[in-house]
């Protein structure tokens, strides 16, 4: 059929990945073949689901598989499927621009390690670009799709050369065919046109794909009686076999979740895991599970070795894979597993679960908040059961989404919290557990003390911390956004109460009620002239060495929280907080004493705007007018030389 025809150009940036995928991978060729093997189990996939949920689609074609056509005379290899297929836009969305999102990312990977040859198979799994991968091998590409329900197909080519060629064309049945001219092999090469070849890749990484994944082969048969040529007593003359070039299924389809685990080898569950998971990572653990009870149900769920680079977007897809007895139901399954454990990747099979099953009703379905109280209670388990030097890789990894369920999951809460870790003012380089902080705990010590901030080193010095350093009580060093909302959801852990090292009063000392009386006077002179900034003046509890501070309510706005939401793009009025001063820094009775002498002189409101900036910078913060605040500091310094 002649129809619509365009050359196009390649976005930039996809020409930039065809360009480190084509030169870079050299090592890795094979990995071209899982990719669209997974790709062919996808679409086989979506098509079923579909089904499922369009009554009025009626495939042409049911006997879902996967061909793998390779032609030595042609130096071409095809592989095809009959899924889903793509209508000619699908076609320009999904493969003229793939992966928009993945792209960016991979590219900024790529950029941050500025090696090019340090690129692995993982990576392309991982981004979502696979289908390039294909081009490792071919100096030319050619697809031809049509879609379920279509009568339309839609044909694309390229060389990766910087653009692509699409037009409309026709095929006999929905599905995807993939052809690859094969690039000219060097010595030592593997030979993709080799059965030998192509078994092996296929064995390794996609056996337990769960559609049969066929191709002609030559075999050797025994020739039927009824055919064979037999002399006077009736036996065969000549050969008694011939070769006969057949379909061969190259995968076991290996239901592995359904298997028992002492008939899984580690090595089939780690090509499992690669196969759902699109990581070439090995996984960190991995969770086999059959559920007996009223109901009967199988669970394989692995946490991966690394996070994903779209590990906090909002459009990440849940790893979790649905199936009802062996067919796959849906992926992304986020009613399966809390959003923020949405980074375990695996399988579960609820043979009573009915096909049809839409998401509205797996919200409400009983069978599947049964399952999903299960799967977390036993997530939770292994995260626990894990020896301290694990766990700490898998929460330097994954605890910021650990952490993002403590005001997401209320059921879970306290098991949440003994999984979180800090490091603290007496920790080092060390991850602590509230349990340790606890136990760490001297007898006078009441509260679990903790500071918010987004730099390690401002807040182990941070002028908040000496008077708690002074009682040599230890501090939690929170330096991630999603620490405000842990704070605000965890008021306690074991009994002792969370107290804001930065809010309220700490009451760690009584204040000096008579030099506090001497100091009245100049207090409220500086809260007049720093009126709009500060809600008081009062002497601190909290300062030892440093000369001033910022503090807020029990209950209200930290400084971290308040430079969260103005990153976030909300305008909102910048809370006022006290302006805490030492009583004991001689800055102050130096200040005290130019007031007594000379409430006129105009050095004094320098001075108290100063001290409000000395205590901006000391948490981290920027001042108002840098450009005064230097010339204030340049000054002090000029007559403090000049008294020398």
């Amino acid at each position: 059929m002649e129809g619509k025809k365009s050359t196009r150009k390649f976005k930039t940036e996809i020409q930039q990945l065809l360009n480190i995928i084509i030169n870079s991978l050299y090592s890795n060729k094979e990995i071209f073949l899982r990719e669209l093997i997974s790709n062919a189990s996808d679409a086989i996939d979506k098509l079923r689901f579909k089904v499922q949920t369009d009554t009025e689609l009626i495939p042409s074609d049911t006997e879902f598989k996967i061909r793998l056509t390779p032609d030595r005379d042609k130096q071409t290899f095809e592989i095809s499927d009959n899924g889903i297929g793509m209508t000619y836009d699908e076609v320009l969305d999904n493969i003229g621009t793939i992966a928009k999102s993945g792209t960016a990312a991979f590219l900024e990977a790529m950029e941050k390690s500025k090696n090019e040859s340090a690129i692995t198979p993982e990576l392309i799994g991982q981004f979502g670009v696979g289908f390039y991968s294909a081009f490792i091998v071919a100096d030319k590409v050619t697809l031809v799709t049509m879609a379920a329900g279509s009568d339309k197909a839609a044909k694309w080519e390229s060389k990766g050369d910087g653009t692509y060629t699409i037009e409309e064309t026709t095929k006999d049945t929905h599905g995807t065919t993939i052809t690859l001219h094969l690039k000219k092999t060097e010595k030592d090469d593997q030979d993709f046109t080799q059965e030998y070849t192509i078994r092996n890749i296929v064995k390794q990484h996609s056996d337990f794909v769960s559609y049969p994944i066929v191709m002609n082969v030559e075999k050797v048969e025994p020739i039927p009686e009824n055919e064979q040529i037999l002399d006077k007593d009736n036996k065969p003359v000549g050969e008694t076999t011939r070769k006969v070039i057949k379909d061969d299924t190259l995968n076991s389809m290996k239901a592995i979740w359904a298997t028992d685990k002492k008939d899984v080898t580690d090595e089939e569950y780690e090509e499992f895991f690669k196969h759902i998971s699109h990581d070439w990572n090995s996984p960190m653990e991995r969770l086999h599970m059959k559920f007996e009870g009223t109901t009967e149900y199988y669970a394989l769920l692995y946490i991966p070795s690394k996070a994903p680079f779209d590990l906090f977007q909002q459009d990440r897809k849940n790893g979790m894979q649905l199936y009802c007895k062996r067919v796959f139901i849906m992926d992304d399954c986020k009613e399966l597993i809390p959003e923020y454990l949405g980074f375990i990747h695996g399988v579960v099979d609820a043979p009573d679960l009915n096909l049809n099953i839409s998401r509205e009703i797996l919200q409400q379905d009983h069978l599947v908040r049964n399952i999903r109280k299960n799967l977390v209670k036993k997530i939770f388990s292994l995260l626990e059961g894990m020896d301290k030097e694990k766990y700490d890789t898998f929460y330097k990894e994954f605890g910021q989404a650990i952490k993002a369920g403590m005001p997401s999951d209320f059921e879970n809460k306290d098991k949440i919290s003994h999984l979180l870790r800090y490091k603290t003012t007496k920790s080092g380089d060390k991850l602590v557990s509230l349990k340790e902080y606890i136990a760490n705990m001297g007898a006078e010590q009441k509260e679990i003390y903790y500071i918010t901030g987004d730099n390690f080193a401002a807040l182990l010095n941070s002028p908040h911390l000496e008077a708690l350093k002074d009682k040599d009580y230890e501090v939690l060093l929170m330096t991630e956004p999603v620490d405000e909302w842990v704070v605000q959801s965890l008021t306690e852990y074991e009994g002792k109460k969370l107290k804001s090292a930065e809010k309220g009063d700490l009451e760690l000392d009584k204040v000096d009620e008579k030099k506090k009386d001497s100091y009245t006077e100049l207090f409220d002179f500086i809260k007049s002239k720093l009126n709009e900034k500060v809600k008081d003046v009062k002497p601190s509890t909290r300062l030892k060495d440093s000369v001033a501070c910022l503090s807020g309510e029990d209950f209200g706005m930290s400084a971290y929280m308040e430079k969260i939401m103005k990153a976030s793009g909300q305008n909102m009025p910048s809370p006022k907080r006290v302006l805490e001063l030492n009583m004991e820094h001689p800055v102050l009775e130096k200040f005290k004493k130019m007031m007594e002498t000379d409430t006129t002189n105009p050095a004094l409101k320098d001075y108290s705007e100063l001290l409000f900036d000395l205590a901006i910078i000391s948490e981290g913060g920027k001042v108002e007018n840098p450009a005064g605040f230097s010339k204030a500091i340049g000054d002090l310094m000029s007559n403090a030389m000049g008294d020398k």
